[in-house]
This record gives structure tokens, sequence and C-alpha cells, in this order.
């Protein structure tokens, strides 16, 4: 088993405010401007709900593919983006994963997903990056061998995860034989 120590200042980094960063593509030139974007490497990329303007600014940006994480009826949500996004020439992905109840079926089929597709370049996305930034996190880690201190730091730069995400976490690394230690002591109920 796995043991993966974690600074704790590090978890007190971040709020929740949604920011917006714009990051030149070394790869094109594009900038891409996304809700709390997260770049965990050149290849998977987060954010919050991008605009029809912004999936065209992604498709320009040469990703492949676009993972959905939250259902389609909040806020922000675009009618038909499943129909936007693979009109411009990328694969559309739908994950609906619940915000109480995050499972490791969810996991597990976006970590399917994701292992289908080597070598181009993803963007996973929710309402406000949460739910993306997390599965990001954990996909980076357990699968691409990132550090957890860094990658975690990246996932805090939007949001420190509540203790429904930090169970999920906790859990998904345990079914993975990693030894996590969460922020929230009761988060090792699951």
């Amino acid at each position: 088993m796995k043991t993966i120590s974690i600074a704790s200042c590090l978890w007190l980094l971040a709020g929740s405010s949604q920011v917006y960063s714009v990051v030149e593509n070394s790869y094109d030139g594009v900038s891409l401007k996304l809700p709390n974007r997260i770049d965990y490497s050149v290849s998977l990329t987060t954010s919050g709900q991008p605009t029809v303007a912004e999936l065209a600014q992604i498709a320009a940006a040469g990703y492949d593919r676009v993972i959905f994480l939250a259902f389609t009826n909040h806020s922000k949500a675009i009618a038909h983006e499943d129909e936007i996004v693979e009109g411009l020439g990328l694969q559309f992905i739908h994950i609906p994963v619940d915000w109480e109840s995050p499972t490791l079926a969810d996991f597990t089929a976006f970590t399917a997903v994701m292992q289908t597709h080597s070598g181009g370049r993803t963007l996973v996305h929710c309402e406000v990056n949460f739910r993306a930034s997390v599965f990001g996190f954990l996909y980076r880690v357990l699968y691409e061998g990132a550090d957890i201190d860094d990658a975690m730091s990246l996932m805090h730069s939007i949001w420190v995860p509540n203790d429904t995400w930090e169970t999920f976490i906790a859990r998904v690394m345990s079914d993975k034989g990693v030894d996590y230690h969460p922020l929230y002591p009761s988060s090792t109920r699951y």
C-alpha cells in the first residue's frame, strides 16, 4: 500500500470564487480563456462551463474531446452542447456526476474514457470546475504518476473540496490502494 503525505497548508490556500485564466497555448498561439481553468498537463485541462464561443476556441486550440461531468439543468448549461462540440469536430462525452454523492462508478467511467484516447488533448468541465478538478486531480495522481502535492495545489487554486468530495477522494484513493489522509477526519467514513 502506498502512503501519501499532504502539506496541510495547501488545503487552506484556495477559496471558491470563480477565476478566469488566460493561458497562451504554446502549440498554436491561441489564447484560451476558461472559467476556473486548471492545466493539469499538456493533455488534460479542467474548467467550469465554457460558453459557445469558448467551445469554438477549445477546438481551435487543438483539443480533441470534451468530457462534461455535470447535469444539463444547471444555470450555465448550454443547450445541445453535445451537438455543438461534435459540430466543431471534437468528441463529446457526458458523465453526469451527482454533486451530493459522487461514486466510484462515476470515476471508473471517467478513467475508462480517459484511457481510450491517449495522446490527445482533453477538456473536462462541469459547472464551476469543482467536480472536474477533483477528477483531474485523481486521474493525474493515480494514472499519470503526478506528484500529489503538485496536483493538490492546482486543485486548491480553484477550491478546497468539502466533506462530500474529500470523502470521495479518500474512497477512490483507498480503492486504488493508496493511503490518503483527508482534510476532514469525518471523510474517512465511506
